[in-house]
C-alpha cells in the first residue's frame, strides 16, 4: 500500500485562494473605489440604478444622473472597462456585450467630530465614507458559468425535500343544549 502524504493546512489554504482568484478572473474584471466621502445609503441609491445593465446604458444613466455619487461611479465604471480591455486585448468592446455583473457598496471609515450645542453641550457629527466594488464581465461569460455542471452536493441542496403527508384533523362537533 502506498501512503498518501497529508497536505499541510497552509498549502490547502493557498490552493483554495489560488482557485478563488482564477474563478474571479474568469468571471470578469473587478474595480474598487475606497474611502469615498459619501454615506453608503446615498451611494447605494446610485449603484442600484446600474446593477445588471449593459455598460453603455449604465454610462448614459450615470452621465445624466443628478445624485452626488454618480460622477464617481461613472469614473469607476470607465476604469473597470479599461481594465477589461487590458485583460482581453484581442476582444472587441462592441462585440463583448459587457454588463455590470455586480456592484456593492460597503461602509468605510467614519470620522467623528463634535459640534457645539446650546448650554455647553456638544453634538456628535459622523462624517461617513464608503467602499464601492464593481464587477464587469461579458454576457457570454456569465451564461457559460451558469451552464457549468454542478456537483452532486449542490444539486442535493437545491432539490426540494419530500413533505410528509399531512395528518387529517377531525372536527369536533359540539351540541348546544338549551338551559332554561
Amino acid at each position: 500500500m502506498e501512503a498518501v502524504a497529508k497536505q499541510r493546512r497552509s498549502v490547502v489554504k493557498r490552493q483554495k485562494r489560488q482557485a478563488e482568484k482564477e474563478a474571479k478572473a474568469k468571471l470578469g474584471t473587478v474595480a474598487m473605489l475606497n474611502n469615498v466621502p459619501t454615506s453608503t445609503r446615498k451611494m447605494r441609491l446610485v449603484a442600484d440604478l446600474i446593477r445588471g445593465k449593459k455598460v453603455n446604458h449604465a454610462l448614459s444613466i450615470l452621465k445624466f444622473q443628478a445624485k452626488s455619487g454618480a460622477p464617481r461611479l461613472e469614473k469607476l465604471l470607465l476604469t473597470a472597462i479599461a481594465d477589461w480591455q487590458a485583460k482581453n486585448p484581442d476582444a472587441r468592446l462592441e462585440d463583448a456585450d459587457l454588463i455590470v455583473k455586480q456592484i456593492f457598496v460597503d461602509g468605510g471609515k467614519m470620522l467623528k467630530r463634535l459640534r457645539p450645542a446650546p448650554q455647553g453641550r456638544a453634538h456628535r457629527v459622523r462624517k461617513r465614507s464608503n467602499h464601492v466594488t464593481l464587477l464587469v464581465g461579458s454576457l457570454t461569460e456569465s451564461t457559460a458559468v451558469a451552464a457549468a455542471p454542478k456537483t452532486e452536493a449542490e444539486t442535493a441542496k437545491k432539490a426540494p425535500k419530500a413533505k410528509a403527508p399531512a395528518a387529517k384533523t377531525e372536527k369536533k362537533t359540539t351540541k348546544k343544549t338549551d338551559n332554561k
